[in-house]
């Protein structure tokens, strides 16, 4: 288990992370994601010892590191996982896997286990993006590490291979038993692959929690649209409802409290049914073509704009009046309106 607590560190004696506490359990994959520059492989690099601690604990049943007592990377036991691979160009796949390694077996298991065993003679320049970071990946795992930090582990592969290697790696994490965070700036990756999903912005670690928690129950309408297209629609408080232009839902207040009944809901574009209709309540503005849907914004009646999610083969042809519905009867969190405005 990893015990971080009030961690602050950065660069040349400014901070980049501040406040930053979670636990990684042991078996536990925890995903970080966030905007650009918000801090995410600021805090690899210093739970790797890379960079020191400048207020704050990291802990471990092995080593505690403060500013007092900094523990230096080699001795902390952390596997690494970077981007672009890190392979020795001169070693074959056996090699990179077993460097410094003497015990066969383990090199023989991980080669296995991440179907690496028909290239093990082929060198780095002779693989695929997936194949190299599967090889990166068991030269971590050979050597047992306490936690393993993955740093974009993907990014760097072609988008049809994406799924397959994350999957696989996902796999390769779970039958070692060693905990990890995976850092990524890929939304649909982190929730799909984490435990645990942490969003980060501004150096902060704002929210962490179960990715279906993150999604549909935020803290902030910020992580709300940083996680995918977000809706805001006015209402106000009916008790446990909150009645809109287009309907009453079911309501999560979150960590806010709300001095008026006058509020924002949060809906998602496929929370809303739209049809045709010549005595509708909105206008359609455009219509984007994204392959197996359409994304619609809408004007309604109130002038609050919407977006909408339809099957491609669906039809909504530009400034057409339509009937919008809410779809959803899930319960859906709130935020004051003067928040999300």
């Amino acid at each position: 288990m990893l015990q971080v607590t009030d961690l602050h560190a950065g660069y040349s004696g400014k901070n980049v992370l501040s406040d930053i506490t979670f636990t990684l359990n042991n078996d536990e994959v925890i995903t970080l994601v966030g905007p650009t520059g918000c801090g995410k492989t600021t805090v690899l690099l210093a739970l790797s010892g890379i960079i020191p601690v400048s207020k704050g604990e990291i802990a471990t049943s092995s080593w505690v590191t403060t500013v007092d007592t900094q523990v230096a990377t080699e001795a902390r036991g952390v596997g690494m996982v970077f981007q672009d691979f890190a392979l020795f160009p001169h070693l074959t796949v056996e090699e990179n896997v077993g460097f410094r390694v003497k015990n066969r077996e383990r090199i023989d298991y991980w080669l296995s286990l991440l179907d690496l065993q028909s290239l093990r003679r082929q060198k780095p320049a002779q693989l695929s993006g997936g194949q190299k970071q599967r090889t990166a990946l068991a030269r971590t795992l050979v050597h047992d590490p306490l936690y393993i930090l993955l740093d974009e582990p993907l990014s760097n592969l072609d988008t049809s291979l994406k799924d397959s290697v994350r999957w696989q790696i996902r796999e390769a994490l779970r039958s070692s038993h060693v905990p990890a965070i995976w850092v990524t700036h890929d939304r649909a990756e982190a929730m799909s692959v984490g435990d645990r999903v942490g969003v980060m912005m501004d150096g902060k670690l704002v929210q962490l929690d179960q990715p279906e928690s993150v999604f549909r129950r935020p803290n902030s309408p910020e992580i709300a649209e940083f996680l995918g297209e977000a809706v805001f629609l006015r209402a106000s408080i009916a008790g446990q409802f909150a009645k809109t232009i287009l309907g009453d839902v079911g309501i999560h207040k979150g960590n806010y409290s709300f001095d008026d009944s006058e509020v924002v809901v949060l809906m998602r574009p496929w929370d809303f049914s739209v049809n045709l209709a010549s005595d509708g309540n909105g206008i359609v503005d455009w219509v984007r073509f994204e392959g197996e849907t359409n994304l619609v914004s809408i004007t309604l009646d109130s002038k609050e704009k919407i977006l909408v999610r339809k099957k491609s083969r669906e039809q909504i042809p530009l400034g057409k009046t339509v009937k919008v519905t809410i779809s959803s009867n899930g319960v859906h969190t709130i935020f004051p309106n003067r928040v999300a405005n």
